[in-house]
């Protein structure tokens, strides 16, 4: 999903002081995000992996566990990576240091403006999306995550070498456009390529790697050019 303005946000706030929870999940409210609040680190964290926010603003000191420890965690055990926007009233830089190792990706000091935060949380939620969408591609029900090199046409989970992997990579980033010979050959070999039929070798693994019975072949050749990966 990518946000903009106007999309509904799953918002969680965790915050122990009452009036200041209850006025941010009323401002948020009103714009039209769902929002979940958590007034201790332990639901914080629960609701955090449980829910799947699209972005955390997190005060820094909480009952039952500090907001670093809960970001850490987050990060480290859970393997989460929700945005997050600590939120607190310490403004040394050792506590702004603290705040971003422990993997905050932004830091508002109290008191604040609410049309200042959501601006934080609208812009941090945009540039989060767009990362995630460079990290997975997809080509009709072709899909590639580039994090865990897993790759997927519909249900069936495929496997594929280093060099036709590589040649995937490529054709999809550059999908529906076509890949000339050279190309690959520079992207896989560089200025040394081997002879003409180890191409033509890799990409027929390529091609039976991805073609599933009943579905539509997504690899085209054109000849004497190069390839194309794209839906019929």
């Amino acid at each position: 999903m990518l946000f903009d303005m106007h999309t509904p946000l799953k918002i969680l706030f965790i915050e122990d002081h009452a009036d200041l929870a209850a006025n941010l999940a009323d401002y948020f409210e009103e714009k039209g995000h769902l929002v979940d609040t958590a007034m201790d680190g332990i639901t914080g964290l629960h609701l955090a992996l449980v829910n799947g926010p699209d972005i955390i603003v997190l005060d820094l000191m909480l009952p039952g566990m500090d907001g670093i420890t809960l970001c850490r965690r987050l990060r480290q055990e859970a393997g989460g990576n929700t945005p997050v926007i600590m939120l607190t009233a310490r403004t040394t830089l050792d506590d702004k240091v603290a705040g971003f190792a422990s993997g905050a990706d932004d830091y508002v000091v109290k008191p604040f403006e609410l049309k200042e935060l959501e601006l934080r949380i609208l812009a941090l939620t945009k540039r989060a999306s767009g990362r995630l969408a460079r990290r997975l591609l997809t080509v009709g029900d072709l899909e590639f995550n580039l994090d865990t090199l897993q790759i997927r046409r519909g249900a069936r989970a495929l496997e594929l070498p280093a060099i036709p992997l590589k040649i995937l990579e490529l054709l999809m980033l550059r999908s529906p456009g076509v890949v000339e010979r050279r190309d690959i050959e520079q992207a896989v070999w560089g200025d040394d390529p081997p002879d003409s039929d180890a191409l033509r070798v890799h990409m027929h693994t390529l091609r039976s790697a991805i073609h599933v019975a009943d579905s539509p072949p997504l690899l085209h050749t054109l000849r004497g050019i190069g390839y194309r990966l794209a839906e019929p």
